[in-house]
C-alpha cells in the first residue's frame, strides 16, 4: 500500500478556521471553528491539538496546503503566514491553492463545474472548471447578474464559500509545488490605495 505525505491543510479565507491533517494511511482528521475573526489567536493552539490527537509533532509533517483567496484579506494573511512559517521552519513544500479551485473540488468527479461566490457590492467571484480542480479559465470578479448568466447549463454550480478542507488536504498532498506557489490571490484589489492626487510636490534645492 502506497503511503501519502503527511499533509496539513489550512483555510482561513472564509468565516471559519479550518485545519485538516491527512495521515499516511489516507485518513483525515479535522479541526473546524466557526469564527469571522480571531484566527491568529486560535490557529496554533488548534494545530497543536490536532497533532497531539494523532500522536504527531511538527517534525512529522511533510507538506502544507493553504487556500490563497479570494477571501478575507486579514484571514488570508494569517493562513498564508502560518503555512509559510511552518514550511520554512521544517523545509518542506507549501502548496498555495486558489480558493475557487479548492471549492471546485467538491463537484462530482469528471464533470464541469462553476464556482460562484458572493463578493458583496452586487458582485461575485466566478470561475469555470472542466472538472474538479481543472480550470477552464481565470478567476473573475463580475457583476452578480453577469456571473449567474455565465453558468453553463451542464455545469455543477457551487455557491458555498466554505472549502471542503479534507479535499484540500488530499489535493495538496499530490499537487506540484512549482505550479501552486503560496501567494495571495485576491482577484479584487485592496480598498486601501496610496494617495497621489493630494501629494505635495518635492521642491528642488
Amino acid at each position: 500500500m502506497q503511503t501519502l505525505p503527511i499533509t496539513l491543510a489550512i483555510d482561513t479565507a472564509a468565516p471559519r478556521l479550518q485545519l485538516a491533517l491527512l495521515l499516511a494511511d489516507g485518513r483525515v482528521d479535522l479541526e473546524v471553528d466557526e469564527i469571522a475573526t480571531g484566527h491568529a489567536e486560535l490557529i496554533f493552539g488548534r494545530l497543536a491539538a490536532l497533532l497531539e490527537r494523532n500522536g504527531l509533532r511538527y517534525g512529522a509533517l511533510e507538506r502544507v496546503a493553504v487556500s490563497t483567496g479570494p477571501g478575507s484579506f486579514t484571514g488570508l494573511r494569517i493562513g498564508l503566514s502560518a503555512a509559510r512559517g511552518i514550511g520554512l521552519a521544517r523545509a518542506f513544500p507549501v502548496i498555495g491553492v486558489p480558493s475557487l479551485l479548492a471549492l471546485s473540488l467538491s463537484a462530482p468527479p469528471g464533470k464541469p463545474a462553476a464556482v460562484l461566490v458572493d463578493a458583496r457590492r452586487g458582485e461575485a467571484y466566478f470561475q469555470q472548471f472542466t472538472a474538479p480542480g481543472i480550470p477552464a479559465g481565470p478567476a473573475l470578479l463580475l457583476p452578480m447578474s453577469d456571473a449567474q448568466a455565465a453558468v453553463p447549463p451542464d455545469a455543477t454550480l457551487l455557491v458555498s464559500p466554505f472549502v471542503d478542507i479534507a479535499l484540500l488536504a488530499r489535493f495538496g498532498a499530490a499537487a506540484d509545488p512549482g505550479a501552486f506557489p503560496p501567494e495571495a490571490a485576491y482577484v479584487r484589489e485592496a480598498d486601501a490605495k496610496p494617495q497621489s492626487a493630494a501629494r505635495i510636490a518635492r521642491t528642488r534645492l
